[in-house]
């Protein structure tokens, strides 16, 4: 309750007409605090919502759909949007925390010049290039992959026969049954739980190709179906658990092998483009084949099923910055995050 002053005072008295004659109230009201302010308060810039109207949990969910080119223009809004989008660590730990996940397509690629080593990452969401740090190892250098090893060279050139797996719990390599024939792998997949690995079709195909299968639940090799091992003159993808090769040697067509008949069938639709030319990087996001060449020349092959056994697949081509034009692709992959 506000305290006032109550004041009482006569008024002259003065004639009607008199010019000088002045209304005045009975009782004046002197109050003993002055007027508050009209002026609202300013908020810390901590305590400003992300996006105005919005709760920050729904504000939150709208910025972490923000493409990474688009972080450096966005950190300038406000200093809690600085915040979230100045630390990639930061931005892509609370994408995790919420369930969100983008695909990107990670190439090692080295300089077909200097030797040198490096990542290129691409977002197949807006297919847009970036780069990360380079990895600390020496400066000339032909790396050749990752993953499970079977078969390969030693040290002496000699092929092998002998096959590792990575126990991921442990992170140690233990060996596995002897694949039974001396080869080095230049390709594999994984179809139905068992891997398929294949030494490829090397011209002038003075030698039939061989190629082996293994069982993980019996730890046990065996030789692989004959069409399978003639018809596999390419790169590898598993899309709709049917085994899908990019032929080196076919004008770059698709073909799927059909178990049933021990065959190859043509995938209908046009030849991958001309410009994407050997080595060759293939990888696999669901019914999409991406294929990176020399260059980092990126083209994503949409799969398309038409009956039980027939496919049908269309190309699109990526954008490559021209300073990428002497990197070759080693290997690549695709992650989430």
């Amino acid at each position: 309750m506000r305290r006032v002053r109550v004041s009482s005072h006569h008024s002259p008295v003065q004639k009607l007409g008199d010019s000088d004659m002045k209304l005045t109230p009975r009782f004046r009201l002197a109050g003993t605090t002055s007027p508050s302010s009209t002026e609202p308060e300013q908020q810390p810039p901590w305590e400003m919502p992300l996006i105005p109207g919005l709760p920050d949990d729904a504000a939150l969910n709208c910025l972490l759909r923000l493409p990474v080119e688009a972080h450096g223009a966005c950190r300038l809004v406000c200093r809690r949007w600085r915040h979230l989008l100045a630390d990639k660590a930061r931005f892509f730990t609370h994408r995790k925390a919420m369930g969100l996940r983008s695909p990107w397509l990670f190439t090692l690629a080295f300089h077909r010049c200097t030797g040198k080593i490096q990542w290129k990452v691409l977002d197949l969401d807006s297919l847009a290039w970036h780069a990360i740090p380079g990895m600390p190892c020496r400066d000339r250098a032909c790396p050749r992959g990752f993953g499970c090893v079977a078969g390969g060279y030693s040290t002496d050139q000699f092929e092998l026969d002998s096959a590792e797996v990575l126990d991921p719990v442990n992170g140690v390599w233990q060996p596995i049954a002897s694949m039974g024939a001396n080869m080095a792998s230049s390709d594999s997949a994984v179809v139905g739980g068992r891997l398929y690995v294949t030494e490829g079709c090397a011209w002038p195909f003075f030698s039939s190709p061989r190629g082996q299968v293994y069982d993980p639940k019996a730890d046990r090799w065996e030789a692989m179906p004959a069409g399978m091992r003639e018809g596999w003159t390419g790169l590898s993808v598993v899309i709709d658990g049917r085994l899908f090769v990019i032929s080196e040697y076919e004008r770059m067509k698709v073909k799927v092998y059909d178990p049933e008949t021990d065959s190859w069938d043509p995938v209908d639709g046009p030849p991958m483009p001309e410009r994407i030319m050997k080595p060759l990087s293939v990888s696999c996001l669901e019914s999409k084949i991406v294929v990176v060449g020399r260059g980092l020349h990126v083209v994503i092959g949409h799969v398309k099923k038409q009956s039980s056994c027939d496919y049908l697949v269309r190309w699109q081509d990526v954008e490559v910055p021209r300073a990428f034009s002497d990197l070759t692709p080693s290997s690549s992959q695709i992650l989430h995050a």
